[in-house]
């Protein structure tokens, strides 16, 4: 079995957190947090039978393997998926300083079981690839860094924790596979053209600087040299979302820490993300989350 007890190696201190979650059987969360100046070692065993997810939110970190003869890095805002079947790949984790990371250890038995009736749709869950190990890197989506930062930054009663860890884990592996990057690259005619790759992560970063006025879309194609249809199409195979919702849940992650933040009242922050008036952003605001601004405060005190 995965873990026991006395395997777990968590270190807590002021300025650094590793918890470890067991949310069901063959199920874990792993939270990494190193406010720290120097960089700390994670070191835990984990069976061959267990997909690895992680998610780096903040800083950076490397996996080590293979006794250091090969090293991996994961950087802020990328997620990193492995299975070796074949091998156990005990995780040996150089987490840096002012970094955090979250991780997700589930069972490959569990696993089909979430996706059996797509098990074809999940490139490494196919009969062809059953004993195949795999490796994928990604980026994470602005809705999946909801779920992390909610799952770094659980306050809620104890009693609760492990019920709101399996809740999070659940959706954050519904939004990992939410994603059309999953389909088979090759194929996508779009996501060849390297240039055109480059010209939607342009749009992306224009859209991101200018949330508060953000352009057209006409005039976004215009911007980076694409058609319209381009710009929709390929904004939506690269990062799974079409520009305004990609855009909305970006501006909604940017207010939260905003808020959370303290630096600034409930009219600026609605300011800052491009809202002229306040009902206008604690609508948007309570559309993404579910609560208004003033609750989401209230909650985290």
């Amino acid at each position: 079995m995965i873990i026991n007890n006395e395997e777990k190696s968590i270190k807590n201190n002021a300025k650094s957190s590793f918890e470890e979650t067991l949310v069901e059987d063959g199920f874990l969360v792993l939270v990494y947090k190193n406010e720290a100046s120097e960089m700390q070692s994670v070191l835990k065993e984990i069976h061959s039978d267990y997909i690895q997810f992680h998610f780096c939110l903040k800083g950076s970190s490397k996996f080590v393997f293979n006794e250091g003869r090969y090293l991996l890095n994961i950087l802020e805002e990328n997620s990193l998926l492995l299975y070796n079947p074949q091998r156990d790949l005990p995780i040996n984790l150089q987490v840096n300083p002012h970094s955090w990371i979250v991780s997700v250890l589930i069972s490959i038995k569990k696993f089909h079981g979430l996706f059996s009736q797509e098990a074809d749709y999940i490139s490494f869950l196919n009969e062809d690839n059953k004993d195949k190990k795999y490796y994928k890197d990604g980026t994470i989506t602005p809705s999946m860094a909801i779920v992390l930062n909610q799952l770094i930054n659980f306050n809620l009663n104890h009693s609760i924790k492990d019920l709101y860890f399996k809740g999070k884990a659940y959706e954050l592996l519904s939004l990992y596979f939410n994603r059309s990057e999953d389909a088979n690259i090759e194929q996508c005619p779009f996501l060849v053209d390297e240039t055109n790759v480059i010209k939607i992560r342009k749009a992306k970063d224009i859209i991101v600087s200018r949330m508060a006025e953000p352009p057209s879309l006409q005039e976004l194609a215009d911007e980076i040299g694409l058609t319209l249809k381009k710009l929709k199409e390929g904004f939506k195979q690269i990062y799974g979302d079409s520009v305004f919702s990609f855009l909305f849940d970006y501006k909604m992650e940017v207010a939260r820490k905003l808020l959370e933040s303290g630096e600034n009242n409930v009219n600026e922050v609605g300011l800052k993300v491009g809202y002229s008036t306040a009902s206008h952003f604690i609508a948007a605001f309570k559309k993404k989350y579910g609560t208004t601004p003033k609750k989401y405060l209230m909650s985290l005190n």
